[in-house]
C-alpha cells in the first residue's frame, strides 16, 4: 500500500512537470526573441562648411530641435566683404563686356560701308589722276611744239603729281579698310573673353553667397542635440565635428540566430521590452531581414579556409520598426538595449 502511494506521488510529480513543460512550450510556440538587440536611428554629424569664430550658439545639450532651426552661426563679417567684393567685380566685368559688345556691333556695321567708301574714293582719285596725267602729256606735247609756256607745263606736272599722291592715299585707305574682317574678329574675340570673365565673376559671386549662407548651420531633421563640443567664441575649421543630431525616427536592430529565422518574415508583430524602462511595453513589426550575417559584413570577416573550422551559429540583423513611440517623458536613443519577441505564427502576421 505504501509502495503504491509513493508511486502515485511520483507519477503526479512527473505529470505536473510534463504539464508545465507542455504549457510552457504551448505558450512559447510561434515566438522567437533575443536580448542581442538595440535601438538605432539616424544620426547627423553637424559640421561647418566654412571656417571662422562662432558668433551665436542657439542650442544646449540634449535640446530638441526642428528641421530648419538655426543651430549655430559663424561670424559672417569676412564673408559679407567677400560677397560685396564679388558683386563689384561682376559689375565691372559686365560693364566691360557691354562696352566690348557695343564696339563689336559698331565694327560689324561700319566695316562694310568703310570698304565701299574706300573703293569709291579710289575710283574717284583714279579718274582724277588719269585726267591730270592726260593734261600733263598734252602740255608736254604743246611745250615741245612751242605752243605753251613753261609755266603752264609746270602747272600740269604739279597737278598730275598731286593727283597721283591723292590716288596713293586712297589706295592706302582701301588697304586699311580691307583689314576690317580682322578688326571684327579681334573685337569678337575680345567680347568673348570679357563674356567669359562675366561668367567667372558670376560663379565667384555665387560661391561667395553660398559661403555666406553656410555661416549658419541649419538642422536638417527633427531630433536632439548630443555630443556638443563647441562654445561661443571658438574658432572652428570647415569639416570639424561640432555636435551630433539624433533624429526622432528610431528603430530596432535585433541580431537573431540564423536558426530562429525559419518562420520570420516582414510584417509580423513584435513585443518590445526596453531594459531602461522595464514597465514600458511597446509594439512593433518586422520591417526587413538583412541579406547576410553580421559577421560577414564586419571589418574582419571570418575566414574558415584554414583547416580548423568550428561551426558557430551565426546571427542575422533584423530591422524592427515601432508602431508608435512613447511620449517625450521616456527618452529613447540609439544604443539602448531592448528585448524583442517576434510572433512568427500565422496570427502574428500583419497584412499591410
Amino acid at each position: 500500500m505504501k509502495v503504491t502511494t509513493k508511486v502515485m506521488k511520483i507519477m503526479i510529480v512527473l505529470l505536473l512537470v510534463l504539464g508545465g513543460v507542455g504549457a510552457y512550450y504551448y505558450s512559447q510556440r510561434g515566438e522567437v526573441s533575443t536580448d542581442d538587440a538595440g535601438i538605432d536611428g539616424r544620426t547627423v554629424v553637424l559640421s561647418p562648411k566654412v571656417q571662422g569664430y562662432v558668433k551665436a550658439l542657439n542650442v544646449q545639450d540634449n535640446q530638441l530641435v526642428k528641421a530648419g532651426d538655426v543651430l549655430l552661426e559663424i561670424d559672417p563679417t569676412d564673408y559679407i566683404v567677400k560677397r560685396d567684393r564679388a558683386k563689384a567685380a561682376l559689375a565691372a566685368a559686365q560693364a566691360a563686356a557691354n562696352a566690348s559688345h557695343s564696339n563689336l556691333e559698331t565694327a560689324t556695321v561700319s566695316a562694310p560701308s568703310t570698304i565701299d567708301a574706300a573703293i569709291a574714293q579710289v575710283s574717284s582719285a583714279q579718274a582724277t589722276w588719269e585726267k591730270a596725267l592726260a593734261d600733263r602729256q598734252r602740255m608736254e606735247s604743246l611745250f615741245n611744239a612751242g605752243a605753251c609756256s613753261s609755266q603752264q607745263l609746270d602747272q600740269a606736272v604739279a597737278t598730275e603729281k598731286s593727283a597721283r599722291s591723292a590716288l596713293d592715299q586712297m589706295r592706302a585707305g582701301l588697304h586699311s579698310a580691307n583689314t576690317a574682317p580682322s578688326v571684327i574678329a579681334a573685337a569678337k574675340g575680345t567680347n568673348e573673353q570679357l563674356q567669359a570673365q562675366v561668367k567667372q565673376a558670376e560663379v565667384d559671386l555665387a560661391q561667395a553667397e553660398n559661403d555666406l549662407a553656410n555661416t549658419k548651420i541649419i538642422a536638417p531633421i527633427d531630433g536632439r542635440i548630443t555630443n556638443r563640443s563647441v562654445e561661443i567664441g571658438n574658432y572652428v575649421q570647415a569639416g570639424s565635428q561640432l555636435a551630433s543630431l539624433v533624429g526622432t525616427d528610431l528603430w530596432i536592430v535585433a541580431n537573431f540566430k540564423e536558426t530562429q529565422l525559419e518562420h520570420m518574415q516582414p510584417g509580423q508583430s513584435v513585443d518590445i521590452k526596453i531594459d531602461a524602462f522595464p514597465n514600458v511595453k511597446l509594439q512593433g513589426k518586422v520591417d526587413s531581414i538583412q541579406a547576410g550575417t553580421g559577421s560577414h559584413f564586419s571589418l574582419f570577416p571570418a575566414e574558415n579556409a584554414t583547416g580548423n573550422f568550428v561551426k558557430i551559429v551565426q546571427r542575422v540583423p533584423v530591422k524592427i520598426v515601432f508602431d508608435s513611440l512613447p511620449d517625450a517623458a521616456i527618452h529613447l536613443g540609439p544604443g539602448m538595449s531592448v528585448v524583442p519577441t517576434v510572433h512568427t505564427s500565422a496570427m502574428g502576421y500583419r497584412h499591410e
